[in-house]
C-alpha cells in the first residue's frame, strides 16, 4: 500500500466525519467584531497557558493561526491525531500533509 492509498483512505474517513467532530466548525453567526475579541481572549489564554479554553474559543470562530499554534502544542505533546484534527480545522495543508505521512509511514512499519 503505496502513501497516495493511504491517503486516500485516510481522506474518505475524514469526509465522512469519521475522525473530525463535524460539529467543529465556526460560528457562523459571530461578527467580525465578536470573532477578534474572543480571538483575542484566545490568544490571552494560549500565552498563559490555558491551552483548552485557547483552542475551545479558536474553534468557535475558526481562527486558523490560533488553531495550527494549538495544534503545535498537541504535536509537541505527542498527540498527533488532535494536531491533526486542527490543522484539518485551520486548513493548514503544509502540516496536514507532513503529519499524515508520518502516519502513513508508521502504518506501512507496522504492516512490514
Amino acid at each position: 500500500m503505496t502513501h497516495e492509498d493511504l491517503k486516500k483512505i485516510f481522506d474518505s474517513q475524514v469526509s465522512s466525519g469519521s475522525f473530525i467532530k463535524t460539529t467543529d466548525a465556526p460560528v457562523s453567526s459571530l461578527t467580525s467584531e465578536q470573532k477578534v475579541v474572543l480571538n483575542r481572549k484566545g490568544n490571552v489564554f494560549f500565552n498563559q497557558g490555558d491551552i483548552q479554553s485557547a483552542r475551545r474559543l479558536f474553534i468557535t470562530t475558526g481562527y486558523s493561526d490560533g488553531l495550527t499554534r494549538v495544534g503545535d502544542i498537541y504535536m509537541k505533546e505527542g498527540n498527533e491525531i488532535e494536531a491533526l484534527k486542527l490543522y484539518w480545522l485551520a486548513h493548514n495543508k503544509n502540516k496536514i500533509e507532513v503529519l499524515s505521512k508520518k502516519i502513513a509511514d508508521l502504518i506501512s512499519t507496522l504492516l512490514i
